[in-house]
């Protein structure tokens, strides 16, 4: 997210909501707004309102850490804690078509972002950019294997977005 201090610690904003995986962090990739990527090892990690800060070897001013701004900091799979049955990692959904109940299919699932109250799908597709609250009243159900997620979205929500 950005940086922290003058000696290179890094903001990090944990997508899944839980900072567990980035305070054990050992190793991890870090790939650059270019596309390119960086192995990163961290030689401090402390959770700061909600939010990891990250200082890394090799990586200690704040001039040397600018490149990382708005990268993103990927994690072995084996690096990520188990989820509840209900819970899906955003690399699990990303791509899977989106079918509503009513409307049939609406597009992609492009991006994601999180709110104080939940978070928001971004679908990119025939009605354009919808957003849709990840609440479970509209979520009717999530096929991993097939990369799909079935909705019922409530009247007037795609409107809103128009």
């Amino acid at each position: 997210m950005g940086t922290h201090g003058l000696r290179g610690d890094l903001r990090v904003r944990p997508v899944s909501g839980d900072p567990a995986a980035l305070l054990a962090l050992d190793v991890g990739v870090m790939r650059l707004l270019d596309g390119s990527c960086l192995s990163v090892v961290p030689l401090r990690r402390v959770l700061h309102k909600g939010q990891v800060l990250l200082r890394l070897r090799g990586y200690e001013s704040l001039d040397a850490v600018e490149k990382f701004r708005g990268a993103t900091l990927l994690l072995d799979l084996e690096q990520l804690p188990p989820l509840d049955q209900d819970e899906f990692y955003w690399h699990q959904l990303e791509g899977a078509l989106v079918v509503d109940a009513h409307r049939g299919e609406l597009g992609r699932l492009h991006a994601m972002f999180s709110t104080a109250a939940h978070d928001t799908w971004v679908v990119k597709g025939g009605e354009g950019e919808v957003m849709i609250p990840v609440v479970g009243a509209f979520i009717l159900a999530v096929d991993l294997e097939n990369k799909r997620v079935d909705v019922d979205l409530p009247e007037g929500l795609i409107g809103l977005d128009a």
